[in-house]
């Protein structure tokens, strides 16, 4: 147990010097506050009986204070059903879906004595620095001197400020929110020690979904038979099988909720020492594209972390606090109205123990349980086959670790592009790598492992070649862009289904004689035989990736986390995200100004001169730039008249002013680079340029792009200014087989244009 003192901070590991330091830090705040006679009463807010109700408050018990506040016992369904009350339903049994539960007890940070709850600030100013301190997480310290400023040049005989950030975080937690209280229960015991589970009401936390601006814009709540060309379409959730069968088993007008929960527990520090297990909500009636962003979801709460060695005592606390959460479902006495819910919990941990799901009729939780691409995928079966492959390197080739050396080298050598990680130490540290980092590993690896070694002259037993390694990433490859198709044909699914069992047999081939396993891996049996079912059942996998549900563990979890003392940490969450909410909601009403968006944005200029000292301002220039912004410099002339002759009616003269950029930001607002000290290392951005119609017939072109490098970014400062791009052609290398692996197989060719940067379709990533 620690004592924290409310005043400065400080934590005491032992009672009795906890105890000096308050009636020494007391005494200072009454002398502070009797010397303070410009004070009013909302500046005693901290003074010696606020103080003296925290100091007690924290010196009895460490854990969390709990009032008897009942405002979450009273709430029902007709809340949440006014909050879609635009949608003009026709039968008002939608609002019946869910009733009310009873709550135990709010918890709450301890009120001083002095301060009355509330839902608005004092004042503007008082609320523009809390809003600043909570957004930019800044410090006390930083805070306090925010304040000592403002009060010396205000020029006010009276602040219109907290004394002191501690005082404006306790006014904010003391503000009431119905929608922003959570609760504790006592879920165990063991060991001396007892496991609590803080949680928001299940209705509350989807009357919150429900308010959202926007949220309810195409709300399903219809089973929608979705076909083209005789062909049934699986998109959303409800244009899946158990959609309509759930629908045709309702009570004659009634509505049907989709309740999606997703929980897994995640690290809180850099070492791993300390977990949390936050629960998440969601609703499959909300569209893919809308449910997938941040806002859709609510933290329901944190499950606790029972410490034991049994793990059927685990489980048994885990399932115990999975009925207390969904209370407000199991107590539901119409069977029917249950049909109306469905629980599709992603949370990846074995249920062996007592699932108190099979005590709820009409649910099936392994068939609502839908495999996430991004646990079964990225951080799974990719991870598993980038392990093997590593193993099968070392082991069946006499130079093996050489091979592991070069694969090393050749991920190193991989140019950058924004969005990809490259892995300039390799695979070294593979283990701690996110599934975001996994996805940048697939879009090289094929590249890779192409041509990597030979053939087995060493008659190594088992010997898997290259070209079969080759094949596995890329099955793998053409697998795995179907996943992400936002709808499914039953075409689309049978060539999906192919494209799974295509991988898999190779992965088995691969891999069977490295897998300590033998390839018993619980993931590879889920996604080969259950993913097409879970398509056909309950929509496109995109409606259940947990990508943005893993974003929410920096909000909810290793922000908050941060910034406590790091001990009892889960009521000090609730606090800081709290204070989180409150900010946003309250910073909603400001609106930012339209930008006026620009055609393209120089930044980083290099070089200024004019055009009629071309030729002697890249002499004197070209021994301290990379070759190739040489060979551009060299090019300059010759293809800036080509460009011009293009122009009808269009000249320059020798007086024009000439700027060189290092970066452009085009009209997608991707970033092209032609710079060879960006962070101390060149980079040239490969590019795609839309060729115009009467120009396509010309070329041998990708669907009407055609690829280059950018050697200079120039603008001609005329009026208008041209905005332009120099650039080395890449041609196919290939007439015969212009595609390798599905991309463009290509070469640089000595053939060099200016083009407009306006043309330039994007930036691409090409791999040598």
């Amino acid at each position: 147990m620690s004592f924290k003192c409310p005043l400065c901070m400080r934590i005491f590991s032992q009672r009795f010097a906890y105890t000096q330091h308050a009636q020494k830090c007391l005494k200072n705040v009454e002398v502070e506050v009797e010397e303070d006679d410009d004070n009013n009463d909302s500046e005693k807010y901290s003074s010696e009986m606020d103080t003296r109700s925290n100091l007690s408050s924290e010196y009895e018990n460490d854990k969390v204070e709990v009032d008897d506040d009942n405002d979450v016992q009273n709430m029902s369904f007709d809340s949440i059903g006014s909050a879609i009350s635009e949608m003009s339903l026709e039968d008002s049994n939608f609002e019946n879906i869910l009733d009310s539960s009873e709550e135990p007890e709010i918890f709450e940070e301890p009120k001083n004595l002095n301060t009355k709850t509330c839902t608005e600030f004092p004042n503007d100013a008082y609320k523009d620095l809390m809003l600043l301190v909570t957004k930019y997480k800044i410090n006390n310290k930083g805070g306090n001197e925010i304040i000592r400023f403002f009060n010396k040049h205000s020029n006010l005989t009276e602040s219109p400020l907290p004394k002191n950030i501690e005082q404006g975080r306790a006014f904010m937690n003391n503000m009431k929110f119905s929608n922003l209280e959570f609760s504790k229960v006592l879920i165990t015991k063991h060991e001396d020690k007892d496991y609590f589970l803080y949680y928001q009401n299940l209705i509350q936390c989807i009357k919150n979904i429900l308010t959202v601006p926007d949220i309810t814009q195409n709300f399903a709540l219809s089973y929608e038979n979705y076909e083209y060309n005789r062909e049934s379409i699986y998109s959303e959730q409800n244009t899946g099988k158990w959609w309509k069968t759930t629908q045709e088993s309702l009570p004659t007008g009634s509505k049907l909720l989709s309740i999606i929960l997703y929980s897994d527990a995640t690290t809180t520090d850099t070492l791993g020492k300390s977990q949390l297990h936050p629960i998440y909500i969601t609703l499959g009636n909300i569209p893919i594209w809308r449910r997938n962003k941040q806002d859709a979801k609510q933290l329901l709460g944190y499950l606790p972390i029972l410490e034991a060695a049994n793990k059927d005592l685990v489980r048994d606390t885990f399932h115990k606090s999975l009925r207390h959460l969904l209370e407000p479902i199991i107590l539901l006495k119409d069977e029917l109205m249950m049909k109306c819910v469905n629980i599709l919990k992603m949370i990846h941990k074995d249920l062996f123990a007592h699932n108190f799901f099979w005590d709820l009729p009409n649910i099936n939780i392994y068939l609502a349980t839908v495999p996430d691409r991004m646990h079964h995928l990225d951080l799974g079966l990719f991870r598993y086959q980038i392990i093997f492959t590593c193993d099968i390197l070392k082991s069946q080739h006499v130079n093996g670790n050489k091979l592991v050396e070069e694969v090393d080298r050749r991920l190193a050598a991989i140019p950058r592009f924004p969005g990809i990680k490259i892995f300039s130490n390799g695979l070294q540290s593979i283990a701690r790598l996110t599934a975001s980092e996994y996805r940048s590993l697939m879009k090289v690896m094929i590249f890779v492992i192409d041509n990597l070694y030979d053939e087995n002259n060493n008659e190594v037993d088992n010997f898997v070649n290259n070209d079969d390694l080759t094949k596995l990433y890329e099955y793998w490859n053409e697998m795995y862009i179907l996943s992400r198709y936002e709808e499914f044909s039953e075409s689309d699914l049978e060539k999906f289904n192919d494209a799974i069992h295509r991988w898999a047999w190779m992965f088995v081939k691969a891999f069977k004689f490295v897998s300590p396993s033998n390839l018993k891996l619980p993931k590879l049996h889920s996604w080969v035989y259950h993913i097409i079912d879970s398509i056909r059942s309950y929509g496109a996998i995109n409606g259940y990736t947990t990508e943005t549900y893993e974003s929410l563990h920096k909000y909810f979890v290793k922000i908050p986390y941060q910034i406590s003392n790091k001990k009892d940490v889960e009521p000090q969450l609730l606090q800081t995200i709290k204070r989180q909410a409150i900010s946003i909601r309250m910073s909603q009403h400001s609106v930012n100004p339209a930008k006026t968006p620009r055609t393209c944005k120089f930044s980083a200029r290099l070089f200024e001169f004019s055009l009629q000292d071309a030729n002697t301002f890249f002499n004197e220039k070209k021994d301290s730039v990379d070759n190739k912004m040489q060979t551009g410099f060299a090019r300059f002339i010759s293809c800036l008249d080509s460009y011009l002759d293009l122009l009808d009616g269009f000249t320059i003269i020798g007086e024009i002013r000439i700027n060189i950029y290092g970066s452009v930001t085009l009209e997608n607002v991707a970033i092209m680079r032609a710079t060879n000290r960006y962070h101390n290392k060149v980079w040239f951005s490969d590019i795609a340029i839309s060729m115009d119609s009467e120009e396509s017939n010309d070329y041998i072109s990708d669907k009407g792009l055609c690829y280059g490098q950018a050697l200079l970014l120039a603008e001609v400062l005329t009026d208008p200014p041209l905005n332009l791009a120099l650039i080395q052609w890449y041609d196919f290398k290939s007439k015969r087989n212009p595609y390798l692996y599905g991309c463009p197989h290509l070469k640089l060719i000595e053939l060099y244009n200016f083009v407009a940067i306006e043309s330039i379709h994007g930036v691409v990533h090409i791999v040598p």
